[in-house]
């Protein structure tokens, strides 16, 4: 063991006095080691790893929005009020689309994203609470959307079979609309393995990873099969709907998100209302879903829109099982359904 100099540590220690510390502070000092702390920017990765495919589809913009005004500010740095200005500035840069409602849709998103994001830093043990826990989403507007008339779904066959590169294509993705009722995600995601011909169903996966068959006429059904094998879906993991193959013997490019673009863009082209209402295939959805509510009523419906969860304690009793789906949408198509029976 070294030798101490008494004087030495003498004067050290009158010297800590001085400043009002003592050797204490020094230890705690010493075993006090500060981490750099993560920024938001170097977060994002993290982030977007674990989202699923739909949350980075939807939130993509503005968790980039996020990392463009506040990237080098470290995740404890964030505040409330930092979060409201951002979704504020989603609100007022909103794209103007003609169904745009002012941008609150685009405020909510925002919200929605900030929450994602910050909830899995706390999660993360990165901050103590998430910022976004106490942002408040817009009042959302009543909507637009409903069932169209009998003319309308008349003009929407008309156009989409007549025009465009691939009427084909686009018809059978209009008749698979309005009688499923399927989001556009399901219809992306739908596999030749999905179409069960035994129960005369289709397996749909959407919001949220969800799982759920839904009846469908035989005339749908065997038209998918007939677009699969001359699209060259062939193998059960092969996307249904294809755009036409380039080559004799080839198999087509399953379709993306921008199909439906450009069949809503033939449609407003030629259709004067479906600009005015900001018609979008999501109004298939509508129609389909209303109509079954005429035939059976709110239960069937809800269960033939795959909606669960909500707040009202009723839905708990009134769910509907498969077979009345089946006899709704027997009706709603006027074809036989193998699980319609009683």
């Amino acid at each position: 063991m070294t030798n101490t100099n008494p004087d030495a540590a003498r004067k050290m220690l009158e010297a800590l006095s001085a400043m009002g510390l003592s050797i204490e502070d020094l230890v705690t000092a010493g075993r006090t080691v500060s981490r750099p702390q993560m920024t938001v920017a170097e977060y994002l990765p993290k982030v977007r790893d674990a989202a699923t495919d739909g949350k980075k589809q939807t939130y993509a913009t503005y968790w980039r929005l996020l990392a463009d005004q506040h990237g080098n500010v470290p995740l404890s740095d964030i505040k409330t009020s930092m979060l409201q200005t951002l979704s504020l500035y989603a609100k007022t840069h909103a794209v103007q689309r003609s169904n745009s409602r002012n941008g609150t849709s685009a405020q909510e998103s925002c919200v929605s994203a900030m929450r994602c994001f910050f909830a899995l830093a706390e999660a993360d043990c990165l901050i103590e609470r998430s910022p976004a826990a106490a942002l408040k989403k817009p009042t959302r507007q009543p909507s637009d959307r409903r069932a169209f008339s009998d003319e309308e779904v008349v003009t929407l066959y008309n156009v989409t079979s007549t025009g465009g590169d691939d009427p084909v294509l686009d018809t059978l993705l209009l008749r698979f609309h309005l009688e499923t009722g399927a989001r556009r995600g399901g219809a992306l995601a739908l596999r030749r393995r999905d179409l069960n011909v035994a129960r005369q169903c289709i397996r749909l996966r959407e919001k949220n990873e969800k799982l759920r068959w839904q009846p469908v006429s035989k005339t749908l059904l065997d038209a998918l099969f007939e677009h699969c094998d001359a699209r060259g879906a062939l193998t059960a993991q092969d996307a249904v709907f294809r755009h036409r193959p380039r080559q004799v013997g080839s198999a087509g490019i399953p379709i993306t998100r921008r199909r439906y673009n450009t069949l809503v863009g033939r449609w407003g082209k030629s259709i004067p209302w479906v600009q005015e209402l900001g018609v979008s295939i999501h109004w298939c959805r509508h129609h389909a879903t209303s109509s079954i509510e005429r035939i059976a009523g709110y239960g069937v419906a809800r269960a033939f829109a795959g909606h669960s969860g909500g707040d009202e304690v009723t839905t708990t009793y009134i769910k509907a099982n498969l077979n009345e789906v089946a006899r709704a949408v027997a009706i709603y198509t006027g074809e036989p359904h193998p699980l319609a029976s009683s």
